[in-house]
């Protein structure tokens, strides 16, 4: 049986670096469409965008895989962070080689992993939860 599971991420940060948070949107692709089944909407103190990024996809995948997918697709606006996730672009900044490694890490535990960048408007649940968590602190 298919267990296919959508990921929206979104990381933000106010200031770069500044006040960040992460956002994560996991949907069920089922017979009737996508069914959002958790969501994460957390600070994650002060760093830089691109951190993250990176921090909301290793959230987003920590609970993806309790879910015992037999495939995910991961969404994010970010086309850095899918490019270096694709293996297009090298990850050449120190601070994101260890999280890249956790992303491959995680993605190694699971059948099947697919990176997608997304326009920023299609990514709007994610945005949403990443920026109420920064509206929190």
């Amino acid at each position: 049986m298919s267990r296919r599971f959508v990921l929206y991420t979104d990381g933000a940060s106010r200031g770069n670096p500044g006040p960040s948070s992460i956002g994560a949107a996991i949907y069920f692709d089922g017979p009737d469409g996508l069914e959002e089944v958790a969501s994460i909407s957390e600070p994650i103190g002060h760093t830089t965008n691109n951190v993250a990024e990176y921090k909301a996809v290793v959230a987003g995948l920590e609970l993806v895989g309790s879910f015992e997918p037999t495939e995910v697709l991961v969404r994010a606006d970010s086309q850095l962070l899918v490019r270096q996730l694709g293996g297009q672009y090298r990850v050449k900044a120190p601070n994101l080689k260890p999280l890249y490694g956790e992303v491959c890490r995680l993605v190694d535990e699971l059948p099947v992993v697919h990176f997608e960048h997304v326009r920023r408007e299609a990514n709007t649940r994610a945005d949403a939860l990443a920026n109420e968590a920064l509206d929190r602190l």
